[in-house]
């Protein structure tokens, strides 16, 4: 069997993503509070679909993200592991006299996800749907089966009871997906140039900065720190901007690396890694905005760089 990392990369992969959070919100004000506190379109999702979105403090900070599904009665909130607590406090801050309950489910629902370009074929072989619509998710076997991806790789994530957990692992082995540890698939996160909250993304950070804008819906009214991003919008650019590099050699800076354009500062590594397909380092960083096109020659403290593209806008 590859890798991990070869499976991610060219077959298909299990990860194990239980440290994340997950929340469910019942009550028939959810959809109503939950609109309102983030980012994205939550009043028009229907059971089976799901959305990725972030909230936000009144000055368009964001303070966590969260991957949501539409059950039928409830809303399941996943979160990075960071931000669990975070964001039980945030929402229940602004349940006043709304019917909204919130449960933390972490420890009695586990996370694994299948990636890879093989990960479909994967699901099939167990006999488990594979949704098609992004962030779109059906039931089966008493498991929620969600099409997200960690890695940035076609992937899905599948909810299933703790006590299940070790059987859907065997399940997905005996379909072909190889492990994956946590430092595999973020290697090929970066790779795949997708920021995760708490290395990519920070409670300082702003929407438009992360050019994740498929977190944030235009068109729904009214929500927590809708002004300042609107005011962005009308603007038409921040100052800087999340992007992709590659570096060359192969030790990865550290978080907090300066990148340089000359004798110029134009910003800053948040996470690096080296990548074995690439023979180089690859890494996210936020940049100026003048230092944001792709092709920009860059250099990351020592070592030469070139933008190579924008943030991927994946789950």
């Amino acid at each position: 069997m590859p890798s991990g990392y070869d499976a991610l990369c060219t077959a298909a992969a299990w990860l194990d993503l239980s440290a994340r959070g997950r929340i469910y919100a019942t009550g028939k004000d959810r959809a109503r509070l939950l609109h309102a506190i983030t980012t994205n379109h939550i009043k028009q999702l229907a059971p089976g679909a799901g959305c990725y979105a972030f909230f936000l403090n009144p000055q368009g900070q964001i303070q966590a993200d969260v991957n949501l599904l539409c059950l039928e009665d409830r809303f399941l909130l996943d979160t990075e592991p960071e931000t669990r607590e975070r964001v039980m406090a945030h929402v229940r801050k602004y349940i006043i006299s709304d019917d909204v309950k919130l449960e933390d489910v972490t420890e009695a629902l586990a996370c694994l996800a299948v990636e890879g370009p093989e990960a479909a074929a994967v699901l099939a072989r167990t006999g488990a749907p594979a949704p098609e619509a992004e962030f779109a998710h059906a039931a089966w076997n008493g498991a929620a089966v969600q099409r997200a991806s960690e890695t940035g790789e076609p992937g899905f994530r599948l909810f299933v009871p703790a006590e299940g957990k070790a059987e859907w692992i065997a399940r997905l082995e005996a379909a072909g997906a190889a492990a994956a540890t946590a430092e595999e698939a973020r290697i090929v996160r970066l790779e795949q140039g997708k920021p995760r909250y708490g290395e990519d993304i920070f409670d300082s950070t702003l929407p438009q900065e992360t050019q994740q804008m498929h977190a944030v819906n235009f068109a729904k009214g009214c929500y927590l720190g809708q002004e300042i991003v609107e005011r962005i919008r009308s603007r038409g650019h921040v100052n800087r901007l999340l992007v992709r590099l590659e570096v060359e050699g192969s030790a990865p800076p550290a978080g907090g690396t300066k990148v340089t354009s000359g004798e110029t500062n134009a910003g800053q590594i948040t996470s690096a890694a080296f990548s074995p397909a690439l023979g180089k380092v690859v890494a996210l960083a936020y940049v100026r905005a003048q230092y944001a096109a792709e092709g920009t020659a860059v250099e990351a403290g020592e070592a030469a760089g070139s933008v190579v593209a924008a943030t991927r806008p994946d789950s």
